[in-house]
């Protein structure tokens, strides 16, 4: 029955607003296979009722925890047609620039229908990915009532932060580390910034935008009270025993309060539908 999908398909390809290619015409949804390319893409298609039609996913799509299980096409500039139009998809619902150009020619070049979606950096911009996901994957409902979900822990959020004031906020600085070689600081215009603000934190990377390496002067003169980290990447250093041997990280409050973060990467950077769910353990972990 899907392959009724083909009548669409034969239409001349279609290039839209955001990027996505062809015409979805014709096509089944609840009998479409599906291959996802980004986390917050991937755990939103789940939670619309799809996750038995994904055939496989990418590194970073970690949650539902079983899309681990399926089989991976890589991560972004790894990632190559061969192997996509290998396993036979329906469809590729994946996050704005996540595939290369020459993977997305290739991929249109034989009438697949591919649809590429933003990644949210704020919660706003999650309520748009939820809808958008639900329209494309007629799935309304379902996207409405994700949607209340939400808007009801962004409220859990507000009565806490309103139960629980402080007289200063908390100074956080977010540190991306992939080895004590490689060690970023994030700055303005990231998931960061927008999290941490949520979570009623003063965003201690300001005057800066994205990622910068992080060097000694730079953490010594922010002085966060806490240093917030992903877990996977507090491990590549050697866990929180070992963040002092980052360069200039000891002169920090954070450090010497013994105030260091740990989160799970997709859970806190994603912005997908447990964002605000994320934000309060932040908010709690903050005001300890």
């Amino acid at each position: 029955m899907i392959r009724s999908l083909l009548l669409g398909l034969l239409m001349p390809l279609l290039l839209v607003a955001c990027g996505q290619s062809t015409s979805s015409e014709g096509m089944a949804r609840d009998e479409a296979k599906i291959i996802t390319a980004g986390g917050t893409v991937s755990e939103i298609v789940a939670a619309l009722g799809f996750k038995e039609q994904i055939i496989a996913t990418d590194i970073t799509s970690t949650y539902p925890a079983d899309l681990q299980q399926l089989p991976s096409i890589g991560y972004r500039n790894q990632i190559k047609a061969e192997g996509i139009l290998a396993l036979g998809p329906d469809l590729v619902l994946a996050e704005e620039g996540y595939l290369t150009a020459d993977v997305v020619e290739q991929l249109e070049a034989t009438g697949m229908v591919l649809r590429f979606f933003k990644k949210p950096q704020q919660i706003s911009e999650t309520y748009n990915l939820i809808k958008e996901l639900g329209k494309f994957l007629e799935v309304e409902e379902k996207a409405a009532t994700l949607t209340a979900k939400l808007q009801a822990d962004e409220a859990a959020l507000a009565v806490y932060l309103e139960a629980n004031p402080t007289e200063v906020r908390p100074r956080v600085a977010f540190v991306m580390a992939r080895g004590l070689e490689t060690v970023f600081l994030a700055g303005e215009e990231t998931f960061a910034a927008s999290v941490i603000e949520m979570a009623g934190g003063e965003f201690a990377g300001k005057g800066f935008k994205d990622f910068i390496p992080l060097t000694p002067e730079a953490i010594v003169s922010i002085n966060p009270d806490y240093l917030l980290f992903f877990e996977s990447g507090l491990s590549t250093i050697g866990g929180k025993e070992a963040v002092s041997h980052i360069r200039g990280i000891d002169q920090t409050t954070a450090f010497q309060k013994q105030q260091v973060l740990a989160f799970d990467g997709h859970y806190l950077s994603g912005f997908g539908p447990r964002i605000a769910v994320a934000a309060l353990d932040l908010a709690k972990a903050i005001r300890d």
